[in-house]
């Protein structure tokens, strides 16, 4: 993908990160050299999710604290969208200041992260995979301002037809990481707005003295589950 123009006027520069859903690129606009974040995804992915996560952007539209959105289209065999390039995640912050941050830190990184998932719940959307690794830093003159991304996985709450909320279903397929995950999640249940503020919680606890569950091993992913 390095070196390749997207919407015409986005090129890639180098790979920052990637998983089983997809890669990331640090990028730059070749009109006025704006540093830019590109997220590809292959068309034939199993599980398809750039779509959505474009959808979920272009709705929050200038929110604070949430990437600006720029290009999504098809380029050759991928799916493409191009962002606002943010700084390093609070899981990368954690890790460098050993594993554990101040209760001022944790108090102050909490009243934004609650704001960032106040602002998805109130476009009708929960995010589904609140952790520590979606939450970053912004750069320059943002560097202190918290940003929430990875909207693979965020659905709708409520039927944006009748603006009621979704049903309750106790036969729900688990989405989101397993670490963070709400009780109910993990049970199957349909999850809402209050999955994503108990996984919120679960983050904070994280900052400040780690999750008892994380390490566990286990034979397979549902004994793990039931361990946690």
């Amino acid at each position: 993908m390095e070196n390749r123009v997207a919407g015409g006027k986005y090129r890639a520069i180098e790979r920052i990160g990637g998983g089983a859903f997809g890669e990331v690129y640090r990028g730059i606009c070749v009109e006025d050299n704006t540093e830019v974040a590109i997220k590809i995804e292959p068309h034939d992915s199993k599980s398809p999710q750039l779509a959505n996560e474009a959808k979920v952007c272009q709705k929050l539209g200038d929110s604070r604290g949430f990437p600006t959105f720029f290009y999504y289209g098809s380029e050759q065999n991928f799916k493409v969208m191009v962002v606002e390039l943010l700084g390093p995640s609070l899981y990368d912050l954690y890790l460098k200041c050993s594993r554990h941050f101040s209760l001022k830190t944790i108090l102050m990184l909490a009243s934004q992260m609650m704001a960032r998932l106040e602002a998805i719940h109130a476009i009708g959307y929960i995010h589904r995979d609140v952790k520590p690794e979606n939450f970053l830093m912004g750069r320059g003159d943002k560097c202190n301002k918290v940003f929430l991304i990875d909207f693979g996985m965020s659905h709708p709450y409520r039927d944006f037809a009748t603006n009621k909320h979704i049903n309750y279903s106790p036969t729900c397929s688990i989405f989101g990481t397993l670490r963070f995950l709400s009780v109910r999640a993990q049970n199957g249940n349909e999850q809402s707005r209050r999955d994503d503020l108990e996984s919120l919680m679960y983050c904070l606890i994280y900052f400040y003295k780690g999750l008892p569950w994380i390490g566990l091993s286990a034979a397979s992913d549902k004994q793990k589950t039931e361990m946690v």
